[in-house]
């Protein structure tokens, strides 16, 4: 089974990089599932009811989210209406939306994807570990569902290396979210399950973090409240994603590739990727 992740979307530039090549992932790469961050697509700040819907109709399966989930007020009342739109499962149990769902893809095989926020330097939410502890011993692989992704979405990479090191042997992938810049500690743990501590962002890289860099310039120069609001990035977008390849009789993880393509970040060549699959 192959599952595509992509990272925070950011912006219109984001969004469109998302509409341009996941349709061409999914036909190349013969993809079984494709699961997005959108909690800054929307200008930004969260996602709205309309950008999802957009984002299903070019082959995104999941939308995780994060802690911008509630910056776009028509999601509090929208969300529970949307089952594949996630936001943290360890938010309350009384807030609207749910951390959690079940995929079925057209082969009809299950995958769990799972949405969790870290606490360090982040909201003082529920336990993460607790919350996909609790979920983990009601879904196992294989005997329960096919494979399992985790987006962790966090600051600290100390939370997310010990949340993959908790979940290993007990999903397909955990992967970090938030901090929009890539790293190059993709692997897979000694008990099958891969791992990268952020996958990067959907967004234009000549930026700070996806947002035009002259607010942040002036704010880390001046220590003044800014002129105005921070605005995305809208130069050409990168895609960064990382694909998954699982072991349909155990769930766990035989291959594991990033993928960035378009913007000013170097770029993967989706022939040399094809000949490793």
């Amino acid at each position: 089974m192959r599952i595509l992740f992509c990272g925070d979307v950011v912006g219109r530039s984001g969004r469109e990089a998302v509409q341009r090549y996941v349709p061409l992932l999914r036909q190349r790469l013969n993809l079984d599932c494709v699961i997005v961050n959108g909690e800054n697509a929307a200008s930004g700040f969260g996602i709205t009811s309309s950008i999802c819907q957009d984002f299903y109709k070019i082959g995104v399966d999941v939308i995780t989210t994060g802690n911008h989930i509630w910056d776009q007020r028509e999601m509090m009342g929208s969300i529970d209406k949307d089952k594949r739109l996630l936001r943290p499962i360890n938010y309350p149990a009384t807030t609207p939306g749910q951390g959690y769902y079940l995929h079925t893809t057209a082969k009809g095989k299950t995958v769990l994807i799972i949405n969790a926020m870290a606490r360090l330097f982040m909201e003082p939410l529920e336990n993460p570990f607790s919350a996909v502890d609790q979920i983990l011993k009601k879904y196992r692989m294989p005997d329960h569902v096919h494979a399992i992704v985790l987006d962790f979405h966090g600051e600290a990479t100390s939370e997310k290396m010990a949340m993959g090191h908790f979940c290993d042997g007990r999903v397909s992938l955990v992967v970090g979210t938030h901090t929009h810049v890539p790293t190059a500690d993709h692997q897979i743990f000694p008990g099958g399950t891969a791992y990268q501590s952020d996958v990067g962002m959907c967004g234009d890289y000549r930026s700070v973090v996806g947002m035009d860099k002259d607010i942040p310039i002036y704010k880390f120069t001046r220590q003044l409240p800014p002129p105005e609001r921070m605005k995305p990035a809208q130069g050409e977008a990168t895609l960064c994603g990382i694909l998954v390849v699982v072991k349909e009789e155990s769930g766990l993880a035989e291959g594991l590739y990033p993928i960035r393509l378009g913007g000013s970040l170097e770029q993967t060549s989706l022939d040399i990727l094809e000949s490793y699959l």
